[in-house]
């Protein structure tokens, strides 16, 4: 109990720290597979993230019933976090947000790839959803497992997805990395929009190299900048 209490106590300062840096605004949300049972996550009730404390956090399956609602509301769009979890059990932890950064690269075509080592966690290229493809006009809300599951897939085995018109989903191994990826995500996409208003030709990583800076990017690498943010929103740090 005492490491589950710890994680949900990580799940809201993270909650906090995705708002604090404009990964997140008034929506988006970040959930946590259970450590014990993989069949089970926790996601906050419906909340702007930064206003997220430790008596919103709920429990819910993988197909998004929630456990005990206490009363509070939901969010509509928990089908993304299920999808994620049913369709990877590697995956810890699983992000949705709308970042402004991100947004003009899944509407384009134009291709979001890594261009700085401490980007390279968001992949070796991001995939973009649409979400018209497979089920027409829509609000562009997630509202559905189906559309939860169609979301995973164009997922794959990355960290990454861009929606069409709406935002991206990021998923990870761990809580914190997971914040860490969608933290440089945003921040490859405003460095990928400067580099290329002054050339024509930029030079990315390697696929080489995003896999070397994968392998090296470590929890301690993770904690350091961890640590900085639990500070910066006056929550605790815990290694």
């Amino acid at each position: 109990m005492a490491k589950l209490d710890d994680m949900l106590e990580d799940l809201v300062t993270a909650n906090h720290v995705l708002a604090k840096l404009g990964i997140v605004d008034s929506f988006g949300h970040i959930s946590i597979r259970h450590p014990d049972k993989p069949d089970r996550f926790f996601l906050s009730c419906s909340r702007a993230p930064e206003r997220v404390s430790r008596d919103d956090i709920l429990e819910f399956d993988l197909d998004c019933n929630v456990i005990d609602a206490k009363g509070k509301q939901l969010y509509t769009e928990r089908p993304i976090h299920g999808g994620a979890y049913q369709a990877r059990p590697d995956v810890m932890s699983v992000i949705h947000n709308h970042s402004p950064g991100v947004i003009p690269y899944g509407i384009t075509g134009h291709k979001l790839k890594p261009l700085m080592h401490m980007c390279a966690t968001i992949g070796h290229e991001v995939p973009i959803w649409d979400q018209h493809d497979k089920f027409g006009d829509t609000d562009l809300l997630v509202r559905t497992m189906d559309q939860g599951h169609d979301l995973a897939k164009s997922l794959g085995k990355g960290a990454t997805c861009l929606m069409r018109g709406h935002g991206c989903l990021v998923a990870g191994p761990y809580m914190r990395r997971t914040v860490y990826t969608a933290v440089y995500l945003e921040l490859n996409a405003k460095l990928q929009m400067q580099a290329e208003a002054m050339s024509d030709t930029v030079r990315f990583l390697t696929d080489g190299e995003v896999d070397e800076v994968v392998k090296t990017t470590s929890p301690a690498n993770v904690n350091r900048a961890w640590e900085n943010w639990c500070r910066a929103v006056g929550r605790p740090y815990k290694e």
